[in-house]
């Protein structure tokens, strides 16, 4: 039988990233081979995105522009992911050349998939099962200086604007020993850096030891030998507690910095997005985070324009982050989801005054930023060296930035770096987002 290849294109978060690598484990397992490109695949997956309209569309476009290559030696056309979990019925009437469907919880069954579609003419719509536990013991296959780790699955928080529990189910944790064993698997393959992903990473555990238990794992995974950095996405304020705190404060390879997002700060926002925390709260949770962890770098998101959000709920938020001034910050216009509690709510904001809203805070927080970047003039930082773009220019992260997201640091070197190597830079210019250095022992030269 001559061997197949497949590709697979990845839309979306870095969840779907996780979800990508363990299908093609999967695969390779079956004797499948990777395709380096779309033109040589057998089989093609798209990994879709289901979280907000922009997603959508942009997963929609991917799979007719997929589509197009049943044409040429492409034998199965597969989606999987949250679009695939939330329409599969509609994307399968109206793309005919799909030939399967699965859903967030049945990705450990592509082999048998592939399978059933060789032996039969039928279709295959499988979206059952989205309690189902993580994949376990299926071992990564693709390496960098950086890798993500999810620690839980799922969500309980049912914000009103969110479909996300309907399409990745009820929270669930990992076991803490197979968490660890997976990030000494990836040290042992090269990784530096792990970042530890999940709907909301701050309720991670207690379903398993009946306890907030992220600062155990990071207790545990700070005694890992070849990991140089632990960084943690998504947690949630609620739950954001002093073992936590005390735990990224004390664990010298986390890194001092959260990714929360907060959403809004109006309180009449909040409790419309069955948040659970209030103004108070988050502003109680940032003060004892600085005075804590004085260096910590504080990332976080916002939605505007969410349904009943009144002039002076915005200048709320708008006067919060500009005495605030977080380190990192993102803005979402708020998206109608079907099949959300918002969907109905009454008094839907113009999209005009969305846009509005969300282009204001980016300015501002654009001139925050700026000004933070200049006050790191000098100064000097750890780097992870992830890519050589020439001319004696490297392209590294310091522990303030997350990749995909976040800046990035240039680093103008006159020895030769290795990808995934740490060096120490002095700042030597700075751009809205960016930062410009040299190393720390040539800065004097």
């Amino acid at each position: 039988m001559v061997k197949r290849s497949v590709f697979v294109v990845t839309l979306g978060c870095s969840k779907n990233e996780i979800d990508s690598e363990l299908m093609l484990s999967l695969l390779k397992q079956e004797n499948y081979s990777i395709a380096k490109n779309l033109e040589e695949a057998n089989i093609i997956i798209v990994n879709t995105c289901g979280f907000i309209e922009a997603a959508k569309e942009e997963s929609i476009e991917a799979i007719w522009e997929v589509a197009e290559y049943k044409d040429n030696q492409c034998q199965y056309l597969l989606l999987t992911g949250c679009l695939a979990q939330r329409y599969s019925k509609e994307l399968m009437d109206e793309i005919e050349l799909i030939d399967a469907i699965i859903g967030t919880g049945n990705i450990k069954y592509i082999n048998e998939i592939i399978r059933k579609l060789d032996t039969t003419n039928n279709k295959i719509i499988k979206v059952d099962n989205i309690d189902s536990s993580y994949l376990e013991n299926v071992e990564r296959i693709n390496f960098s200086p950086y890798a993500y780790v999810r620690i839980s699955e799922g969500c309980n928080n049912h914000c009103t604007y969110c479909i996300i529990p309907k399409l990745r189910g009820k929270h669930r944790s990992r076991k803490m020993e197979d968490i660890i064993n997976e990030v000494i698997y990836l040290s042992e393959n090269g990784v530096k850096e792990i970042i530890l992903i999940a709907q909301n990473t701050s309720d991670y555990g207690i379903d398993l030891y009946g306890e907030y238990s992220l600062y155990r794992l990071l207790d545990k995974l700070n005694d890992i030998d070849k990991i140089q950095w632990i960084r943690v996405l998504y947690l949630y304020p609620d739950n954001f507690n002093e073992s936590l705190i005390s735990s990224i404060k004390n664990n010298n390879k986390v890194v001092k910095y959260v990714d929360i997002p907060l959403q809004h700060v109006s309180n009449n926002i909040l409790q419309k997005m069955n948040r659970r925390t209030s103004k108070k709260d988050i502003q109680d949770l940032i003060k004892k985070l600085r005075i804590e962890i004085p260096n910590i770098i504080i990332r976080t998101t916002f939605i505007v324009g969410f349904p009943g959000e009144t002039d002076n709920d915005y200048k709320e938020l708008y006067k919060f982050i500009e005495e605030t001034r977080f380190d990192k910050l993102g803005v979402f216009t708020y998206s109608q989801e079907e099949d959300t509690p918002a969907y109905n709510m009454p008094n839907q904001i113009d999209q005009s005054i969305k846009d509005e809203r969300k282009e204001n805070i980016m300015k501002l927080q654009k001139y925050i930023s700026e000004d933070m970047m200049m006050s790191k003039l000098g100064n000097t930082y750890d780097i992870l060296i992830e890519e050589y773009s020439g001319n004696n220019i490297y392209i590294g992260r310091s522990y303030m930035d997350s990749p995909e997201i976040d800046g990035v640091v240039y680093v103008d070197s006159n020895r030769l770096l290795e990808i995934g190597e740490y060096v120490k830079i002095k700042v030597t210019e700075y751009l809205e987002y960016d930062l410009i250095g040299v190393l720390a022992d040539e800065s004097s030269k």
